[in-house]
Protein backbone atom coordinates (compact mmCIF):
# COMPACT_ATOMS: atom_id res chain seq x y z
CA UNK A 1 0.00 0.00 0.00
CA UNK A 2 1.26 3.52 -1.00
CA UNK A 3 2.29 5.08 2.14
CA UNK A 4 3.20 8.69 1.00
CA UNK A 5 1.10 11.75 0.80
CA UNK A 6 -0.78 12.05 -2.18
CA UNK A 7 -0.64 16.07 -2.78
CA UNK A 8 -4.49 16.11 -4.46
CA UNK A 9 -5.87 15.69 -1.33
CA UNK A 10 -3.97 19.12 0.13
CA UNK A 11 -5.52 22.52 -0.19
CA UNK A 12 -3.07 25.66 0.34
CA UNK A 13 -3.36 25.64 3.89
CA UNK A 14 -2.66 21.54 4.51
CA UNK A 15 0.20 22.16 1.00
CA UNK A 16 2.15 24.75 3.63
CA UNK A 17 1.71 22.95 6.42
CA UNK A 18 3.15 19.43 4.49
CA UNK A 19 6.20 21.29 3.18
CA UNK A 20 6.59 22.59 6.82
CA UNK A 21 6.99 18.91 7.72
CA UNK A 22 9.27 18.02 5.59
CA UNK A 23 11.80 20.84 6.14
CA UNK A 24 10.93 22.92 3.61
CA UNK A 25 9.93 26.84 3.23
CA UNK A 26 6.07 27.13 3.02
CA UNK A 27 5.79 29.01 -0.14
CA UNK A 28 6.71 25.47 -2.07
CA UNK A 29 3.22 24.10 -1.04
CA UNK A 30 1.64 27.27 -3.07
CA UNK A 31 4.32 27.05 -5.61
CA UNK A 32 2.66 23.12 -6.03
CA UNK A 33 -0.61 23.77 -5.94
CA UNK A 34 -0.06 26.49 -9.13
CA UNK A 35 1.78 23.51 -11.14
CA UNK A 36 -0.68 20.90 -10.36
CA UNK A 37 -3.99 22.86 -10.29
CA UNK A 38 -3.30 25.76 -12.76
CA UNK A 39 -1.18 24.11 -15.20
CA UNK A 40 -1.77 20.37 -14.76
CA UNK A 41 1.91 19.26 -14.66
CA UNK A 42 1.35 16.06 -12.12
CA UNK A 43 4.96 15.05 -12.44
CA UNK A 44 7.41 16.18 -10.16
CA UNK A 45 10.09 16.45 -12.78
CA UNK A 46 7.98 19.16 -14.95
CA UNK A 47 8.18 21.46 -11.63
CA UNK A 48 10.74 23.41 -13.35
CA UNK A 49 11.05 25.82 -10.15
CA UNK A 50 11.73 22.83 -7.91
CA UNK A 51 15.18 22.18 -7.42
CA UNK A 52 16.44 18.36 -8.18
CA UNK A 53 17.01 17.49 -4.49
CA UNK A 54 13.20 18.72 -3.72
CA UNK A 55 11.91 16.90 -6.36
CA UNK A 56 13.74 13.55 -5.05
CA UNK A 57 12.48 14.45 -1.78
CA UNK A 58 8.96 14.69 -2.94
CA UNK A 59 9.37 11.23 -4.74
CA UNK A 60 9.67 9.49 -1.42
CA UNK A 61 7.56 11.29 0.65
CA UNK A 62 4.68 12.18 -1.70
CA UNK A 63 2.38 11.55 -5.00
CA UNK A 64 -0.61 12.82 -6.89
CA UNK A 65 -2.98 10.56 -7.42
CA UNK A 66 -5.97 10.60 -9.53
CA UNK A 67 -9.44 8.44 -9.68
CA UNK A 68 -9.31 6.86 -12.53
CA UNK A 69 -11.13 7.89 -15.55
CA UNK A 70 -13.35 4.84 -16.98
CA UNK A 71 -15.55 6.14 -20.17
CA UNK A 72 -16.21 9.32 -20.79
CA UNK A 73 -19.63 10.36 -22.95
CA UNK A 74 -20.87 13.06 -25.13
CA UNK A 75 -24.58 13.47 -25.62
CA UNK A 76 -25.83 15.41 -29.04
CA UNK A 77 -26.49 18.59 -26.89
CA UNK A 78 -22.85 18.75 -25.70
CA UNK A 79 -23.09 17.41 -22.31
CA UNK A 80 -20.63 15.34 -20.81
CA UNK A 81 -20.62 12.52 -18.16
CA UNK A 82 -17.12 10.81 -16.97
CA UNK A 83 -17.71 7.54 -15.50
CA UNK A 84 -14.88 7.50 -12.86
CA UNK A 85 -13.54 4.96 -10.23
CA UNK A 86 -12.41 5.93 -7.24
CA UNK A 87 -11.47 2.27 -5.68
CA UNK A 88 -11.69 -1.40 -7.19
CA UNK A 89 -15.15 -1.86 -6.00
CA UNK A 90 -16.94 1.76 -6.98
CA UNK A 91 -16.99 5.09 -9.37
CA UNK A 92 -18.78 7.82 -9.44
CA UNK A 93 -19.76 10.01 -12.23
CA UNK A 94 -19.35 14.05 -13.12
CA UNK A 95 -21.33 15.73 -15.72
CA UNK A 96 -19.94 18.93 -17.86
CA UNK A 97 -23.03 21.17 -19.21
CA UNK A 98 -21.79 23.60 -21.59
CA UNK A 99 -23.87 26.90 -22.32
CA UNK A 100 -23.57 30.00 -24.40
CA UNK A 101 -20.58 31.69 -22.21
CA UNK A 102 -20.25 29.83 -19.08
CA UNK A 103 -19.81 26.10 -18.52
CA UNK A 104 -20.96 23.84 -15.31
CA UNK A 105 -19.32 21.09 -14.17
CA UNK A 106 -21.50 18.71 -11.71
CA UNK A 107 -19.22 16.85 -9.04
CA UNK A 108 -20.00 14.57 -6.89
CA UNK A 109 -19.04 13.99 -3.09
CA UNK A 110 -20.27 10.30 -2.12
CA UNK A 111 -19.94 6.83 -3.52
CA UNK A 112 -23.66 6.76 -3.62
CA UNK A 113 -25.91 8.88 -1.44
CA UNK A 114 -27.98 7.37 1.99
CA UNK A 115 -30.52 9.74 2.05
CA UNK A 116 -32.27 7.65 -0.42
CA UNK A 117 -34.82 10.76 -1.46
CA UNK A 118 -37.65 9.03 -3.47
CA UNK A 119 -37.33 10.65 -6.68
CA UNK A 120 -33.81 10.21 -7.61
CA UNK A 121 -31.86 6.95 -8.97
CA UNK A 122 -28.77 8.09 -7.02
CA UNK A 123 -30.05 7.08 -3.53
CA UNK A 124 -31.39 3.83 -4.79
CA UNK A 125 -27.43 2.71 -5.52
CA UNK A 126 -27.28 2.70 -1.76
CA UNK A 127 -24.20 4.34 -0.29
CA UNK A 128 -20.26 2.97 0.27
CA UNK A 129 -18.33 5.96 1.76
CA UNK A 130 -17.08 9.57 1.38
CA UNK A 131 -15.18 10.42 -1.19
CA UNK A 132 -11.47 12.57 -0.20
CA UNK A 133 -10.29 15.91 -1.42
CA UNK A 134 -8.44 14.34 -4.03
CA UNK A 135 -10.92 12.26 -5.51
CA UNK A 136 -13.18 15.61 -5.43
CA UNK A 137 -11.14 18.04 -6.74
CA UNK A 138 -9.66 15.03 -9.25
CA UNK A 139 -13.01 15.23 -10.82
CA UNK A 140 -12.30 19.47 -11.78
CA UNK A 141 -8.97 18.70 -13.00
CA UNK A 142 -9.88 15.65 -15.05
CA UNK A 143 -12.69 17.59 -16.52
CA UNK A 144 -10.16 20.66 -17.19
CA UNK A 145 -7.40 17.78 -18.97
CA UNK A 146 -10.17 16.72 -20.66
CA UNK A 147 -11.86 20.36 -22.32
CA UNK A 148 -8.56 21.04 -23.07
CA UNK A 149 -7.72 23.82 -20.74
CA UNK A 150 -4.21 22.92 -19.47
CA UNK A 151 -3.20 22.78 -23.22
CA UNK A 152 -4.62 26.39 -24.65
CA UNK A 153 -5.70 27.77 -21.61
CA UNK A 154 -8.75 28.90 -22.39
CA UNK A 155 -11.15 28.45 -19.15
CA UNK A 156 -13.91 25.83 -20.27
CA UNK A 157 -15.57 25.92 -16.58
CA UNK A 158 -16.73 28.97 -15.19
CA UNK A 159 -19.28 27.37 -12.86
CA UNK A 160 -19.20 24.00 -10.37
CA UNK A 161 -22.14 22.62 -8.70
CA UNK A 162 -21.83 20.45 -6.28
CA UNK A 163 -25.21 18.41 -7.13
CA UNK A 164 -23.67 14.93 -8.27
CA UNK A 165 -23.80 12.13 -5.97
CA UNK A 166 -23.97 12.10 -2.39
CA UNK A 167 -25.14 14.77 0.23
CA UNK A 168 -22.10 17.32 -0.02
CA UNK A 169 -22.56 18.06 3.84
CA UNK A 170 -22.31 14.65 4.96
CA UNK A 171 -18.79 15.05 3.83
CA UNK A 172 -18.37 18.49 4.93
CA UNK A 173 -14.55 18.88 6.06
CA UNK A 174 -13.66 16.75 2.95
CA UNK A 175 -15.98 19.34 0.31
CA UNK A 176 -14.35 22.30 2.80
CA UNK A 177 -11.06 21.66 1.26
CA UNK A 178 -11.85 20.79 -2.15
CA UNK A 179 -14.37 23.96 -2.64
CA UNK A 180 -11.22 26.18 -0.89
CA UNK A 181 -8.95 24.92 -4.46
CA UNK A 182 -11.78 25.58 -6.83
CA UNK A 183 -11.61 29.05 -5.38
CA UNK A 184 -7.96 29.96 -4.68
CA UNK A 185 -5.84 31.77 -6.61
CA UNK A 186 -3.55 29.91 -7.18
CA UNK A 187 -5.87 26.97 -8.25
CA UNK A 188 -9.29 27.32 -9.80
CA UNK A 189 -9.71 31.08 -9.36
CA UNK A 190 -13.41 30.89 -9.32
CA UNK A 191 -15.37 33.30 -7.86
CA UNK A 192 -17.35 32.15 -4.44
CA UNK A 193 -20.71 32.85 -6.22
CA UNK A 194 -19.78 30.36 -9.06
CA UNK A 195 -18.91 27.64 -6.94
CA UNK A 196 -23.25 25.96 -5.47
CA UNK A 197 -23.28 23.46 -3.02
CA UNK A 198 -26.64 21.45 -2.86
CA UNK A 199 -27.91 20.04 0.35
CA UNK A 200 -30.99 17.94 1.16
CA UNK A 201 -30.93 19.76 4.32
CA UNK A 202 -28.65 18.62 6.76
CA UNK A 203 -29.35 21.40 9.37
CA UNK A 204 -26.01 21.19 11.74
CA UNK A 205 -23.76 21.49 9.14
CA UNK A 206 -26.04 24.53 7.28
CA UNK A 207 -25.88 26.52 10.84
CA UNK A 208 -21.88 27.10 9.96
CA UNK A 209 -22.02 27.76 6.94
CA UNK A 210 -22.24 31.65 6.49
CA UNK A 211 -19.18 31.72 8.63
CA UNK A 212 -16.39 28.90 6.80
CA UNK A 213 -17.93 28.22 3.78
CA UNK A 214 -17.11 29.40 0.61
CA UNK A 215 -19.70 28.42 -1.65
CA UNK A 216 -23.24 29.70 -2.74
CA UNK A 217 -26.30 27.48 -1.11
CA UNK A 218 -28.96 25.45 -2.84
CA UNK A 219 -31.49 23.56 -0.69
CA UNK A 220 -33.63 20.57 -2.42
CA UNK A 221 -36.99 21.64 -0.86
CA UNK A 222 -38.92 19.72 -3.48
CA UNK A 223 -41.76 20.21 -0.81
CA UNK A 224 -43.94 23.10 0.41
CA UNK A 225 -44.94 20.78 3.68
CA UNK A 226 -43.85 18.26 5.92
CA UNK A 227 -46.37 15.40 5.06
CA UNK A 228 -45.13 15.51 1.72
CA UNK A 229 -41.25 16.11 2.00
CA UNK A 230 -40.74 13.65 4.46
CA UNK A 231 -41.82 10.86 1.63
CA UNK A 232 -39.67 12.41 -1.10
CA UNK A 233 -36.76 13.37 1.20
CA UNK A 234 -36.81 11.36 3.84
CA UNK A 235 -34.35 13.61 5.83
CA UNK A 236 -37.29 15.89 6.55
CA UNK A 237 -38.01 13.62 9.38
CA UNK A 238 -34.91 14.91 11.19
CA UNK A 239 -34.87 18.18 9.90
CA UNK A 240 -38.47 19.15 9.18
CA UNK A 241 -38.97 22.39 7.40
CA UNK A 242 -39.26 24.96 10.19
CA UNK A 243 -36.07 23.98 10.72
CA UNK A 244 -34.44 23.96 7.67
CA UNK A 245 -36.00 27.35 6.96
CA UNK A 246 -34.58 29.12 10.26
CA UNK A 247 -31.01 27.51 9.54
CA UNK A 248 -31.90 28.83 5.86
CA UNK A 249 -32.44 32.82 6.79
CA UNK A 250 -29.64 32.41 9.41
CA UNK A 251 -27.31 31.71 6.22
CA UNK A 252 -28.44 34.19 4.40
CA UNK A 253 -28.32 36.74 7.12
CA UNK A 254 -24.65 35.32 8.13
CA UNK A 255 -24.05 36.55 4.34
CA UNK A 256 -25.77 39.99 4.70
CA UNK A 257 -28.77 39.12 2.84
CA UNK A 258 -27.42 36.84 0.14
CA UNK A 259 -29.92 34.88 -1.60
CA UNK A 260 -30.02 31.06 -1.00
CA UNK A 261 -31.95 28.76 -4.13
CA UNK A 262 -34.54 26.10 -3.53
CA UNK A 263 -34.53 23.34 -5.76
CA UNK A 264 -37.78 22.15 -6.74
CA UNK A 265 -38.57 19.26 -9.06
CA UNK A 266 -41.37 18.57 -10.65
CA UNK A 267 -43.51 15.54 -10.39
CA UNK A 268 -46.59 15.36 -12.30
CA UNK A 269 -49.83 14.89 -9.40
CA UNK A 270 -47.74 14.76 -6.74
CA UNK A 271 -46.39 18.64 -6.12
CA UNK A 272 -47.30 20.73 -8.68
CA UNK A 273 -50.32 21.87 -8.35
CA UNK A 274 -51.48 25.27 -8.32
CA UNK A 275 -52.18 25.03 -4.22
CA UNK A 276 -48.63 24.42 -3.86
CA UNK A 277 -47.70 26.77 -5.58
CA UNK A 278 -49.03 29.35 -3.30
CA UNK A 279 -47.68 26.86 -0.23
CA UNK A 280 -43.80 27.72 -1.58
CA UNK A 281 -44.89 31.36 -1.89
CA UNK A 282 -46.09 31.57 1.90
CA UNK A 283 -42.88 28.92 3.02
CA UNK A 284 -40.67 31.46 1.41
CA UNK A 285 -41.99 34.78 1.92
CA UNK A 286 -39.59 37.16 3.67
CA UNK A 287 -36.73 34.87 3.01
CA UNK A 288 -33.91 36.27 -0.16
CA UNK A 289 -34.66 33.22 -2.49
CA UNK A 290 -34.74 31.77 -6.00
CA UNK A 291 -36.64 28.73 -6.82
CA UNK A 292 -35.37 26.26 -9.89
CA UNK A 293 -37.99 24.22 -11.29
CA UNK A 294 -36.91 20.30 -12.40
CA UNK A 295 -38.46 18.74 -14.43
CA UNK A 296 -38.42 15.80 -13.05
CA UNK A 297 -36.07 12.85 -14.96
CA UNK A 298 -37.34 9.22 -14.86
CA UNK A 299 -35.44 6.23 -14.50
CA UNK A 300 -35.99 2.38 -14.02
CA UNK A 301 -38.49 1.50 -12.21
CA UNK A 302 -39.40 4.71 -10.65
CA UNK A 303 -43.29 5.58 -10.06
CA UNK A 304 -43.07 9.14 -10.50
CA UNK A 305 -43.47 11.16 -14.27
CA UNK A 306 -42.58 14.54 -15.20
CA UNK A 307 -44.75 17.05 -14.99
CA UNK A 308 -46.04 18.76 -18.19
CA UNK A 309 -45.05 21.96 -19.30
CA UNK A 310 -48.05 24.16 -19.15
CA UNK A 311 -48.06 22.80 -15.46
CA UNK A 312 -44.68 24.11 -15.01
CA UNK A 313 -45.33 26.86 -16.39
CA UNK A 314 -48.49 27.99 -14.51
CA UNK A 315 -46.48 27.04 -10.77
CA UNK A 316 -43.58 29.42 -12.16
CA UNK A 317 -46.08 32.26 -12.50
CA UNK A 318 -47.09 31.77 -9.40
CA UNK A 319 -44.53 31.87 -7.84
CA UNK A 320 -43.46 34.75 -9.94
CA UNK A 321 -46.40 36.94 -8.99
CA UNK A 322 -46.05 35.85 -5.21
CA UNK A 323 -42.89 37.85 -5.63
CA UNK A 324 -40.59 35.00 -5.84
CA UNK A 325 -37.86 34.61 -8.37
CA UNK A 326 -38.16 31.22 -10.06
CA UNK A 327 -36.35 29.74 -13.69
CA UNK A 328 -37.29 26.47 -14.64
CA UNK A 329 -34.09 24.10 -15.72
CA UNK A 330 -33.68 22.94 -18.86
CA UNK A 331 -33.24 19.11 -18.99
CA UNK A 332 -29.87 18.31 -20.42
CA UNK A 333 -28.12 15.10 -21.76
CA UNK A 334 -30.48 12.68 -21.13
CA UNK A 335 -29.31 10.74 -24.03
CA UNK A 336 -26.41 9.56 -21.65
CA UNK A 337 -28.49 8.94 -18.59
CA UNK A 338 -26.76 12.52 -17.51
CA UNK A 339 -29.50 14.56 -16.54
CA UNK A 340 -30.28 15.75 -12.66
CA UNK A 341 -31.35 12.44 -10.61
CA UNK A 342 -29.90 10.66 -13.22
CA UNK A 343 -26.55 9.65 -11.75
CA UNK A 344 -26.16 6.63 -10.87
CA UNK A 345 -21.97 4.77 -10.86
CA UNK A 346 -21.23 1.80 -9.33
CA UNK A 347 -21.87 1.43 -5.72
CA UNK A 348 -20.11 -2.05 -3.88
CA UNK A 349 -23.17 -3.42 -1.41
CA UNK A 350 -23.23 -2.59 1.96
CA UNK A 351 -22.02 -5.93 3.07
CA UNK A 352 -18.97 -5.22 0.67
CA UNK A 353 -18.24 -2.10 2.72
CA UNK A 354 -18.90 -3.95 6.07
CA UNK A 355 -16.44 -6.33 5.41
CA UNK A 356 -13.21 -4.03 4.48
CA UNK A 357 -14.40 -1.98 7.35
CA UNK A 358 -14.02 -5.44 10.06
CA UNK A 359 -11.04 -6.45 8.41
CA UNK A 360 -9.19 -3.42 8.49
CA UNK A 361 -9.92 -3.22 12.51
CA UNK A 362 -12.50 -0.24 11.63
CA UNK A 363 -16.38 0.06 12.76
Amino acid sequence: MDTRTNLLDLDRRDMEAFFTAIGEKPYRGSQVIKWIHQRGIVEFDGMTNLGKALREKLRTAACIRFPETVSHQVAADGTRKWLIRVDDRNCIETVYIPETGRGTLCVSSQVGCPLDCSFCSTGKQGFNRNLTVGEIIGQVWIANETLGYYADRRRKITNVVLMGMGEPLLNVDSVIKATNLMTDDLAYGLSRRRVTLSTAGVVPAMEKLGVTGNFSLAVSLHAANDELRDVLVPLNRKYPIARLLAACRKYSADRGGETVTFEYVMLDGVNDSETDARQLVKLLQGLPAKVNLIPFNPFPGTKYRRSSPETIDRFRIILMAGGIMAITRKTRGEDIDAACGQLVGRVAPRAFRHRAGAAAGGP
